[in-house]
């Protein structure tokens, strides 16, 4: 009788042991505002939208279409690892992350990092914010971002998810991962 009582019970994931910070990363038009906003949802931790925290100055670059370099980047990564630190019970951020020294700089202000890659194609990603009507970053920029990129794929608490993927997808898969172990490094489904 125990044995069938257990085997009809619903199968409950073990609870995320430490605190979960995880940032939502990729090209401009992978869905990082979307799939942060639902992943933190369903995590019930807080979300950090990465572009509300940029400066004027940056802002203005953008909409003008001139691409944003290391130093304009830099205080803006700071406050998003402060930002991540004034969390301590976790916290979904949204933010570009596109070379291994942006990710660096969130790592130093938060141990345990994990990131999750909402890969595109740059033609996909191109379409996307040609899409867009309520958002500051112009369709030209696409190619400076693909050209920043350095490919997280291998880093140890990476995984690459394909960004094309039903949301739904995404996010159950990324919960999944954090909870088998989103330490080590991770290729994913690009």
């Amino acid at each position: 009788m125990a044995a069938t009582i257990i085997a009809a019970m619903p199968a409950t994931p073990a609870p995320v042991s430490r605190p979960l910070h995880v940032v939502v990363m990729g090209v401009a038009g992978c869905g990082k505002s979307l799939v942060g906003a639902l992943l933190a949802q369903r995590m019930g931790i807080g979300l950090v939208e990465g572009d509300d925290f940029h400066p004027e100055r940056n802002i203005r670059k953008m909409r003008e279409g001139v691409p944003l370099t290391d130093d304009d980047r830099a205080d803006w990564l700071r406050r998003l690892g402060q930002e991540l630190q004034a969390q301590p019970r976790g916290a979904v951020l949204t933010c570009s992350a596109l070379k291994r020294s942006y990710r660096d700089m969130l790592r130093a202000a938060v141990p345990d990092l994990c990131f999750l890659h909402l890969a595109l194609s740059q033609h996909q990603a191109m379409e996307r914010v040609a899409a867009r009507t309520d958002h500051f970053y112009p369709p030209s920029l696409v190619a400076s971002q693909f050209e920043a990129l350095e490919d997280p794929a291998g880093e140890a608490g990476v995984h690459v998810t394909d960004a094309t993927q039903h949301i739904d997808r995404i996010v159950d898969d990324a919960e999944r991962w954090f909870k088998i172990g989103a330490a080590a490094p991770s290729a994913g489904t690009p």
